[in-house]
């Protein structure tokens, strides 16, 4: 690794400060309206020589996240600009802690602007690994402490990582390298996270095709749903994840997760919560609530049979759907499912509706989830 000198360190930091955009008064458009329609978390309002996008705080009601203002790379920085961070677009040389924002962007046509990444360990994406081998790809370290020096050599024009709450984020905010707060996962809604595709479309100058990839996601997914709403179904109780060091994380019963069973045709012994995030039970709560649930659903690399599922723990065969053999497991070693779902919610709700009516005989293939034996 290349070592830097301190009068090196200060050029660059120096260098990445002179980036940051001016903050003062402006005139606002009042007749400008964002583009977004489904997601709760984030707005997008094309201005005259800029565009704002407005990310609400998912922890704090009312409160404003962070504010971007995004300005194209040929166009010069008026001395009126409202107050948020600057972004210099389209970017093309981005640092991700997270694949499933790697492949949005390729799915964008713009993949080489993934010039670093955190948490490589994390990446099933043969491409990542290809140019973290040739040393295209820059390995920044872990998320929760990047080598900042390899972030420095890398000279990013944004990061994007997913925030928490009371974040901080250590020293790369010393950069003053813009710090991209990806809050997708915190929406309401399937097609709301997906929704997000437009910010990312701005980002790298695409918001046309990304517009017209949330446009035919919506169309997809809302075409399933009706199918579902229109048949008389039986509707399966689903059960979700599993128990790990005696936790049971399950999704909320306002979750998007919650959703998707609920659109897939399924009923969700959680329904009635109104928690947006994951709830962490014991065993035994859940055992309580979803004893006789038909269809169970877990995500693990581990677990490829009955006989796995109960030798990770001896009281799972107490459930209905392990009596029954209805136990679906996606192996997430292999799976793109953290990748692709999130921005292709339509994908997994064929998904389900085909694990919870194999009787309607679609002609989708399973992607993610296989049906596990003795």
């Amino acid at each position: 690794m290349k070592t830097y000198n301190l009068f090196a360190l200060l050029l660059v930091l120096t260098l990445f400060s002179a980036c940051k955009g001016v903050v003062a008064d402006y005139k606002e458009d009042k007749t400008a309206d964002s583009v977004i329609t489904e997601a709760k978390l984030i707005s997008i309002i094309h201005k005259s020589g800029f565009t704002q996008v407005d990310i609400t705080d998912p922890w704090n009601k009312g409160r404003i996240l962070h504010t971007y203002i995004l300005i194209n790379k040929d166009s010069a920085i008026s001395d009126k600009l409202p107050e948020g961070t600057v972004i210099r677009t389209p970017v093309n040389n981005v640092l991700v802690y997270s694949s499933v924002h790697s492949s949005v962007l390729r799915e964008l046509g713009c993949g080489n602007a993934v010039k670093g990444v955190c948490d490589a360990q994390y990446f099933n994406d043969s491409i990542i690994s290809a140019g973290l081998e040739d040393g295209s790809i820059i390995d920044c370290g872990n998320s929760m402490q990047p080598t900042v020096e390899k972030v420095i050599q890398m000279t990013p024009d944004a990061i994007l990582l997913s925030p928490y709450q009371d974040a901080t984020y250590g020293q790369i905010t010393k950069l003053n390298v813009p710090i991209v707060e990806c809050a997708d996962y915190m929406e309401y809604t399937p097609l709301g996270r997906a929704e997000w595709i437009k910010f990312y479309g701005e980002l790298v100058g695409k918001p046309q095709l990304a517009d017209s990839i949330y446009n035919k996601v919506v169309a997809d997914y809302n075409a399933v749903k009706a199918q579902v709403d229109s048949m008389k179904l039986k509707r399966p109780m689903v059960l979700t994840e599993n128990v790990i060091s005696g936790i049971w994380n399950v999704p909320g019963g306002q979750s998007y997760m919650a959703q998707y069973i609920k659109d897939a045709g399924g009923v969700y012994p959680w329904a009635d919560d109104t928690n947006t995030g994951s709830l962490t039970l014991d065993f035994n709560q859940v055992l309580d609530k979803a004893q006789k649930a038909d269809i169970w659903l877990l995500k693990s690399p581990n677990i490829n049979s009955l006989m796995d599922l109960k030798g990770s723990y001896s009281l799972n065969d107490q459930f209905e759907a392990y009596k029954k053999g209805n136990v679906y497991v996606c192996d997430t070693s292999t799976s793109h499912f953290f990748d692709r779902f999130p921005f292709h919610p339509e994908v997994l709700l064929q998904e389900y509706f085909k694990i919870f009516h194999p009787e309607v005989g679609t002609d989708y293939q399973l992607q993610f989830f296989r049906k596990i034996s003795k």
